[in-house]
Formats: C-alpha cells, sequence, structure tokens
C-alpha cells in the first residue's frame, strides 16, 4: 500500500494548489502498486489522474497568461499565444499519425518517466516555405496547452566571441526551467555545416555548443522545435540530436479541397468547380492558399455577399501565383 509520506505529500500539494504535484505523486503511487503487482489498482489510478487532468483543462473559465520573458532573455524569446490545434492544421497521414505520437508522449510522460524512458521532444520540422511548419509547432503547444515562445535570432546571433554561444545557453536554461515548445524558425541560420567554406569559427563553436545543450537532460520535458526551408545546409551530425524528422510538404489535392473548406468560415462556394480550384492552387503553399481564400472572404463582405463562386478563388489564386513569378524574378543578377 501507499507510504504515509506519499499521502502526506499528496496533501500538502492539494492543500497548497500544486494540482500537477499531486497528480505526479499519485502516479508515484500508481507506479508502486504496478510493481508490486497490483496491476488492475495501479490502472484504475492512472485512469482517474487522466480523467481528473482533462476534467481540469477543460474547467478552465479564465485565460491564465503565460509568462512574458523578462530580463536578459528579453528579445531573446518572442511569446506567441497558441492559437491553433491540431484540427486546423492540414496534415497528410503519416505526418499526422506522427504529430499524434509525439502528442501522446508528451500528455502520457509522467508513465514513460516511470519506466526510465523520456518523451520524444527534440523535433527538426523540413519543408518548403509556408508548408504549416509554424503553424504546426503552434498547434503542437495548443494541444499541449503550453506557451510557444520563438527564438529571436536576430537578437541571438552576435559578432562578438562567445557572445552567441552565451545567449543560446540563457535560452536551453529556460527551456530546463520552463515547460514550453520552442521554436528555432529558420534553423539553417545556427545548424550550417561547420566545414562550410562561408563559415567562420564562431559559429563553429555555436554549433558545438547547440549540439552540446541538445544532449543534455531536461526534468521539463520542453519541446525544442526547430525549422528550416533548406536541409541540405544542416550539419549531419544534428541528425542523431532529434528524437523525430519531420518532413512537410506541398498539399495534395485532397488537402487542398480540406484546407480550403477549413478556412471559409461561415462562407459557402456556389456550385465550386473543384477540379480547377484544385488544378489552379498546384504549385501554391498551405499559407498561400489560405491568404487568396482570405482575400476572397474580404471581397465578399465588402461586397455583401455570404457566398464565394469559383471565379472569386479563381481569380485570388492566380494573384498568388503572379506574387511568386514577380519574387523568381526579381532574385535575377
Amino acid at each position: 500500500m501507499s507510504s504515509t509520506k506519499q499521502i502526506l505529500a499528496m496533501l500538502r500539494s492539494r492543500a497548497a494548489g500544486d494540482e500537477e504535484r499531486f497528480f505526479s505523486i499519485a502516479l508515484q503511487v500508481a507506479a508502486a502498486e504496478a510493481r508490486q503487482g497490483h496491476r488492475e489498482v495501479a490502472e484504475e489510478l492512472r485512469a482517474e489522474v487522466d480523467k481528473a487532468r482533462s476534467k481540469e483543462a477543460r474547467g478552465a473559465s479564465v485565460a491564465i497568461p503565460f509568462a512574458t520573458p523578462r530580463g536578459s532573455l528579453e528579445g531573446l524569446l518572442e511569446l506567441r499565444q497558441p492559437r491553433f490545434k491540431l484540427k486546423d492544421v492540414v496534415l497528410n497521414e503519416g505526418l499526422l499519425a506522427r504529430t499524434n505520437d509525439i502528442l501522446r508522449q508528451q500528455r502520457k510522460r509522467d508513465w514513460l518517466h516511470e519506466h526510465g524512458k523520456a518523451p520524444n521532444r527534440r523535433i527538426l520540422f523540413v519543408g518548403p516555405p509556408g508548408s504549416g511548419k509554424t503553424m504546426s509547432a503552434e498547434a503542437l503547444a495548443g494541444e499541449l496547452h503550453l506557451p510557444m515562445y520563438v527564438i529571436r535570432l536576430d537578437s541571438m546571433i552576435t559578432r562578438y566571441m562567445g557572445e552567441t554561444a552565451a545567449k543560446l545557453r540563457l535560452i536551453f536554461d529556460e527551456t530546463a526551467k520552463r515547460r514550453a515548445v520552442y521554436l528555432f524558425d529558420e534553423f539553417d541560420a545556427v545548424g550550417g555545416h561547420r566545414t562550410a567554406t562561408n563559415d567562420v569559427a564562431e559559429m563553429r563553436r555555436v554549433l558545438n555548443s547547440f549540439l552540446q545543450f541538445m544532449e543534455e537532460d531536461n526534468a521539463t520535458d520542453s519541446v525544442i522545435i526547430c525549422s528550416t526551408n533548406h536541409p541540405k545546409l544542416l550539419d549531419r551530425a544534428l541528425l542523431r540530436r532529434y528524437d523525430q524528422v519531420l518532413e512537410f510538404e506541398e498539399p495534395t489535392p485532397e488537402q487542398v479541397r480540406k484546407l480550403i473548406g477549413a478556412n471559409l468560415g461561415a462562407m459557402k462556394i456556389s456550385k465550386p468547380n473543384w477540379k480547377k480550384i484544385v488544378e489552379m492552387a498546384a504549385g501554391l503553399s498551405q499559407s498561400e492558399i489560405v491568404r487568396a481564400i482570405d482575400d476572397a472572404i474580404k471581397t465578399a463582405i465588402l461586397d455583401e455577399r455570404n457566398h464565394l463562386t469559383t471565379g472569386n478563388l479563381l481569380e485570388r489564386l492566380t494573384e498568388r501565383h503572379s506574387m511568386r513569378n514577380a519574387f523568381s524574378e526579381s532574385k535575377g543578377p
């Protein structure tokens, strides 16, 4: 049976309003019961903890603000309140399954710790611009009810020797103190090949520091996501530091339809010609398609219409292709 010390600790944490510690001790009791062969009791305890946690998350009527970075972290971390859940992101089946696996491990992290295991928390997102990487990171934070902090690389990387690595140390110390989702966007600025001819000694030291920090244990199980549009630029030593590498791609025809449907809101499409819409959307990223839909909806609102036509969507999708082509041409010599 449970020890008197565990019962006292549970009562004290309950009195102090520390729900997370209360649940953690309850799971320790479940683990002890399991070791003694009382499997049914252990499973029942775990089920009740999960039920209580779920009820607590649903029952919160007042939003609790996440802490804004202060002091030496101010300017290094940008707080973003999660606006999305996984249902808001259009992913292929394989990517969705792997994302759900990460969520499951994070939600059941106490169970894993009971067996000496840690949940996957070091993730690399790879894919073209606008393919849903940042939105997916935000959705992970939303599903886990965690804040998301975006690392400001422009503030972190400096020309002074040792300063960038010191700032990186501050960030990783914070991941160990505050449980959250931390996003290193455009990570190739930090994780480039150490043998690159245009590299400098300082950035090699920064990458070496990053590799070391990634290996450190983290009691909070904070999720660290590195996102890049250019995976070929990354140093190969990084691959074994990540628990999962998720590859994002341009949306398929089926995903285009889901994406449009998910972003229509109260609007309807009158007699949609999906073949033409999907053909016009081909080659565009998720973010470009979403912006095209948004522009079409704005026009409908201003025209005092409650519906869209196929022509409205085709016009806006064509504009997005034109913008992409104009950008490509402007990058000439």
